[in-house]
């Protein structure tokens, strides 16, 4: 499944170098992670997610039917991750003041 979804993925994407796609079994089932460049995370996902419902829909049509859920999941590149999970230092009121 991870072959299949890493080449579905590199064939949308401008940079296929980028491409990287993480198994983990969790409690539920198989989580598969896909990572790709920031300028090409619209053409993972598409025009209202159509492009990411079908890549979910291929992987899911490609899974064994032994009862065994596959979750695609489309991470946010780990540039825009390392600025967005920055905290802000909050200034607290003093309740008594």
């Amino acid at each position: 499944m991870e072959e299949l979804l890493t080449f579905v993925a590199k064939s949308l994407v401008d940079h296929p170098d980028q491409v990287r796609v993480q198994k983990t079994e969790g409690p539920e089932g198989i989580i598969l992670e896909l990572n790709v460049a920031e300028e090409d995370m619209g053409k993972v996902i598409g025009k209202q997610g159509r492009i990411a419902k079908a890549i979910r829909s291929v992987v899911k049509a490609a899974t064994p039917k032994d009862g065994t859920h596959v979750f695609v999941e489309i991470q946010r590149p780990l540039e825009e991750l390392a600025e967005d999970e920055i905290p802000e230092a909050d200034e607290e009121e003093d309740p008594e003041a």
